[in-house]
């Protein structure tokens, strides 16, 4: 079968990258190797009736992107609910803070633990807000430097030259140190940096506090959630694609990437099939795509060089459960309902998730895992049948790779024994609502999603491999060595999350490399 461009993987930014192309008038090839659409951006039935994410499922980047308006998704099929307050966090002493799209009911939230956070974090919002949405422009265009420079650096983001050199150093520090220096009460700074922590880095690590500083940005463009699940995001973009005279093809692996002459010409799946293509974009992970689909091409200099990518040792394992009940907080103070509309962060004190990481450093599964509470059915009904409901716990921190003597073969069931007893010390009597669950631990998440090492960002979210060089240098304006090839993965710039900027990108240069004039 021959195409303009062949997209290997149909995850959400291979889907975007093909339903942009297809909009643009090129005929688009989709492979995906499950029998599900959707990659890491999908929703699968369980349990008789309940509706399940298997990846992502709060959708905060994308929300700041044109993809959805562009593609005009709502046709087919994608209609968000805002999640409002779009997180939340309850303490062991009946205390709570909700962190809403309003910044004002945020603030007012944060005063009942303390009026000089409240205030401090009005001014946090105001002072980041301006740099972000900068970052945020950054994100959509190619990670040059003179993108870099032009977007960010050259940005007049305040009015006083002092301040706005206080910001830019302030990039370099860690972002638990950005939080300890900017807030008093623990319980707020428990919850700002368990909430930071879902990008991978910890909170001592160096040059990261845009892991909280992008936080910003949430109160202009909130988050929402796709009625019916994470998946129909992926749905309606495969959707788009067909209607636009695009194929998208489940249950077709590919076994390697064809080269003829140094370019890439199309692939071959396990099967046999062969496609054949003017362009090919992998929406592999970078490891999978060199190491294993380009194996009998890749030249030994760059095989060193994407091998030497940091891709880490995982970091979170999910449990997914059809339940009778929702969670009931043992709160006595803050919006005890609207806390179900959101993330649940469940992180007593900023230690205890400096003593979670401290446990994954040894090998271990945390002892007392952080845990993040989704309960979607809270909002949308069509997840579960009537009077039933999900939840989701995710928990950090969880090794790929354990320390020796330790197996997840045996100890899954116990680490997700482990996350029900953390929510049910803040929502006592949470596990005995169980019906049944889904464990994804990281060698699941590894073969469920073809994501070397578990790590749900591809690669680690480190400043020497962000902007442009993520993933190494050579790799990062979305083509490659091999001529015609090109990346779209979370592997790219900017990164993970349910963003869609990589493929996006990839879109724009895939166009711009084909030079075709369309009538």
């Amino acid at each position: 079968m021959d195409c303009d461009v062949l997209v290997i993987g149909s995850g959400h930014n291979g889907l975007t990258a093909a339903a942009y192309l297809a909009k643009w008038g090129y005929r688009v090839v989709v492979l995906e190797r499950r029998d599900t659409i959707g990659g890491a951006v999908c929703t699968e039935e369980m349990f008789g009736g309940f509706q399940m994410d298997v990846g992502g499922s709060a959708h905060f980047m994308i929300h700041h992107t044109p993809i959805v308006a562009d593609l005009e998704l709502g046709r087919y099929g994608l209609e968000y609910i805002e999640l409002d307050p779009f997180m939340s966090a309850p303490f062991p002493d009946g205390s709570s803070v909700s962190f809403y799209r309003d910044l004002d009911a945020t603030c007012e939230s944060i005063a009942r633990l303390s009026e000089h956070d409240a205030d401090a974090y009005r001014r946090f919002i105001e002072r980041w807000q301006p740099l972000n949405e900068a970052i945020f422009e950054m994100f959509l265009k190619k990670p040059s430097m003179r993108n870099f420079g032009s977007t960010i650096l050259l940005r007049k983001f305040s009015s006083s030259r002092s301040d706005r050199n206080d910001l830019l150093r302030s990039l370099f520090k860690s972002y638990g140190r950005l939080i300890n220096e900017t807030f008093v009460d623990d319980r707020v700074r428990a919850a700002l940096a368990w909430w930071g922590a879902q990008s991978g880095p910890p909170p001592i690590d160096a040059v990261s506090a845009e892991f909280i500083g992008w936080h910003s940005v949430i109160h202009k463009k909130g988050p929402a959630r796709p009625k019916g699940g994470s998946g129909m995001l992926t749905r309606a973009l495969a959707a788009y694609i067909r209607d636009h005279g695009g194929t998208v093809l489940a249950d077709h692996e590919v076994a390697e990437i064809l080269v003829e002459a140094d370019r890439a010409v199309g692939a071959r799946t396990v099967s046999g099939e062969v496609f054949t293509a003017k362009r090919v974009i992998s929406n592999a992970h970078v490891w999978v795509t060199f190491l294993k689909l380009l194996e009998g091409w890749i030249p030994p200099d760059l095989r060193k060089r994407v091998e030497r990518i940091l891709v880490g040792n995982g970091f979170g394992m999910v449990v997914r459960a059809a339940m009778d009940r929702l969670p009931d907080y043992a709160i006595t103070d803050g919006d005890k309902s609207g806390m179900l509309r959101g993330l649940q962060l469940l992180c007593p004190t900023s230690q205890y998730l400096n003593d979670a990481y401290a446990d994954y450093l040894r090998g271990e599964p945390s002892h007392d895992p952080a845990v993040v509470a989704m309960t979607f059915s809270a909002i949308d009904p069509t997840l579960a049948p009537a009077g039933k409901h999900t939840l989701f716990l995710w928990g950090q921190y969880y090794p790929y790779r354990l320390r020796q003597g330790l197996d997840w073969d045996t100890i899954t069931k116990h680490e997700a024994q482990k996350l029900f007893r953390v929510i049910d010390r803040f929502a006592p009597g949470t596990s005995d609502g169980l019906i049944d669950m889904y464990i994804q631990t990281p060698p699941v998440i590894e073969a469920k999603h073809n994501m070397p090492n578990a790590n749900v960002m591809h690669v680690e979210m480190l400043i020497d491999q962000m902007f442009m060089w993520r993933p190494i240098p050579e790799l990062a304006q979305y083509k490659t060595p091999l001529r015609d090839l090109y990346l779209a993965s979370a592997s790219m710039h900017p990164g993970g999350g349910i963003f869609g900027a990589p493929g996006y990108n990839c879109a724009h240069a895939v166009k711009a490399s084909l030079r075709r004039r369309l009538f």
